[in-house]
């Protein structure tokens, strides 16, 4: 063999190896970037609607509560979380969208009511009465209140927490954290930080549940 032909070995050697080596570091930068995206889909104060004893199993929804697709799929959340009662995690954070003129009053209407162990109260009261509110130019915040009244909430409180930024900042967190990890509209759903790309069904939810528990 050559003098040439070694050193041209030798040099497509050193370009293999460091292609190599900047493989390694480019795949453990996404991978650590996709992990620290699955660590922000739930924060340790985020609400639960529902916990499991071993907490195998984390259902996380990103909502907004002037979508309609979101108080469409509302009903199958329901029907998950009483058929896997003590079996899974069901957290809920806020995406208002701001295309929804009452989302963000929305979103800091149940985080009021949060404050006095009223968030699901709450959240069912948003849900169940959005044909009646939803899609409305007028400020909406007065409806919340009269919410708020009848699941006997402290009014003054609930007003000062509406008021407060800190409440709105926790609103901005959950978005942040949502935008983080690449959700984009409402409802998404992440099933132990992985993201749910199905159909956002009782059956399809169902199924991504049991294939979680099942591993």
């Amino acid at each position: 063999m050559s003098t040439n032909m070694k050193v041209t070995l030798a040099l497509l050697g050193v370009v293999l190896v460091g292609l190599g080596a900047l493989f390694v570091v480019v795949q453990r930068g996404s991978d650590d970037a996709r992990a620290a995206a699955a660590e922000r889909v739930v924060r340790d104060d985020s609400h639960r609607l529902s916990v499991a004893a071993d907490g195998k199993v984390t259902v996380v929804e990103f909502l907004d509560f002037e979508c309609p697709s979101c108080a469409a799929v509302y009903p199958a959340v329901e029907q998950l979380r009483a058929e896997y009662d003590g079996r899974i995690d069901y957290v809920v954070r806020n995406y208002p969208l701001p295309m929804h003129a009452n989302a963000m009053n929305a979103a800091l209407a149940v985080e009021a009511a949060a404050k006095q162990d009223a968030f699901e109260g709450m959240y069912q009261k948003l849900f169940e009465s959005q044909a009646s509110w939803g899609n409305q130019p007028q400020d909406q915040a007065a409806t919340f209140e009269g919410y708020a009244r009848e699941l006997g909430l402290d009014i003054d409180r609930y007003r000062a927490d509406v008021a407060d930024p800190a409440t709105a900042a926790r609103v901005g967190t959950d978005r942040e954290d949502g935008s983080a990890a690449g959700v984009t509209g409402t409802p998404t759903f992440f099933v132990n930080g992985e993201r749910f790309d199905g159909q956002p069904t009782y059956a399809g939810l169902k199924a991504a549940v049991d294939a979680a528990l099942a591993k």
